[in-house]
């Protein structure tokens, strides 16, 4: 049964003129946003930079020293060097906020919704509603199916984006594939490892995320706390308006703090490590939580997802496994981890941690701690 809030658009409840955001929007207060500090925090005078074109040349061991160093901080970088022209990036950007922009009957056409109403994940909506409980998110999305493409299902594509999109997925695939050749090499693997693992003919999602301004953004969050359930996400973000947080991981294990990602310039892109890496990795880089915080001011961006082929079996690759460093996570098809991401998304889990494929309970027990 559908929820009845599922119709709701954030969009529309913005422009109502509340002074502050309904109560299905409002965190708890222990759970509410706070400042990190703004462009002015010393971690952003550091913020990780990997040039994918040098990274692409497997001689450059300094690039990739970057690269691994981004890995074990962040979890995130930014990317230059793509070669993609400024002029593309900037056209789909304006070309989905001009979709966002549209009349409310003109976006429902590519609605995220069957003809009986069900949600679905493709089309233009808001996330997936399942209970009274559950605390929204102050953002509407697009989300597209790019490949295979032959499961492209274009109801759902509005008609000035698909051309742009198409262009925008092949430059944003090339960036993907040289991260994941650096990151094998930065293991000591051949450039093929992580490609390998994941297949070369794995799905792409893109996520159009429109962020509508908010007359109380400490009250909410534009987009709940998670990590990415993909092989690596590659990001163009909105080029005035920031809000994109990261937690970083305090030394000795403590709960960390979150810090602002800098608002990047026209022809930078993001790259975030997902969770499909974590595994295959054996834990070796992280997927990095994050958050979106919302702005009084309007914002949008674009997620490109990179999943790995439906049917390979995802688990810690054999040769970072051993003695001293037992698999920490079990076997599982791709399928089954993809198909569970949006059961943890809705409850603000890890797919790793919903779907129960972290061993580390088992690793505590069998050592005898309790």
């Amino acid at each position: 049964m559908v929820h009845e809030a599922q119709g709701q658009m954030v969009q529309e409840v913005a422009a109502g003129g509340l002074p502050a955001p309904p109560s299905r929007y409002v965190l708890k207060e222990e759970h509410r946003p706070t400042s990190t500090g703004g462009t002015a925090a010393p971690e952003l005078l550091a913020f990780p930079t990997v040039d994918v074109q040098r990274l692409g040349e497997p001689g450059d061991v300094e690039e990739t020293g970057k690269l691994r160093s981004a890995l074990s901080s962040w979890g995130l970088f930014k990317v230059t060097g793509h070669g993609m022209p400024t002029a593309l990036l900037d056209g789909i950007r304006d070309a989905g906020m001009e979709f966002f922009h549209l009349p409310p009957e003109e976006k429902l056409r590519h609605a995220n919704r069957t003809e009986d109403g069900e949600f679905q994940p493709e089309g233009y909506g808001i996330d997936r509603v399942d209970t009274d409980e559950q605390v929204l998110d102050w953002c509407d999305r697009l989300y597209l199916t790019v490949q295979p493409e032959e499961e492209r299902r274009m109801q759902f594509w509005p008609a000035p984006l698909a051309p742009l999109l198409h262009e925008y997925t092949q430059g944003s695939e090339q960036v993907a594939r040289r991260v994941l050749r650096g990151m094998a090499r930065a293991l000591g693997f051949g450039e093929e490892f992580f490609l390998g693992h994941v297949g070369e003919r794995g799905g792409t999602g893109a996520r159009f995320t429109y962020y509508p301004p908010c007359p109380r953004p400490d009250l909410v969050y534009g987009l709940k706390p998670h990590t990415d359930n993909s092989v690596v996400t590659v990001l163009l973000l909105d080029r005035d308006v920031g809000g994109l947080q990261v937690l970083l991981r305090g030394e000795g294990g403590d709960g960390g703090r979150w810090v602002d990602v800098p608002v990047l310039g026209r022809d930078e892109l993001l790259v975030v490590v997902g969770e499909v890496v974590e595994i295959t990795s054996n834990a070796a880089f992280r997927a990095p939580t994050h958050r979106v915080v919302a702005s009084g001011r309007e914002r949008m961006s674009l997620s490109v997802f990179y999943q790995p082929e439906p049917y390979r079996d995802l688990g810690p690759a054999e040769e970072l496994v051993g003695d001293d460093h037992p698999a920490m996570y079990r076997k599982l098809k791709a399928k089954t981890f993809a198909d569970g991401f949006l059961d943890a998304f809705a409850l603000g889990e890890r797919t790793i941690d919903f779907l129960k494929v972290g061993r580390q309970q088992e690793l505590q027990e069998a050592a005898g701690v309790v």
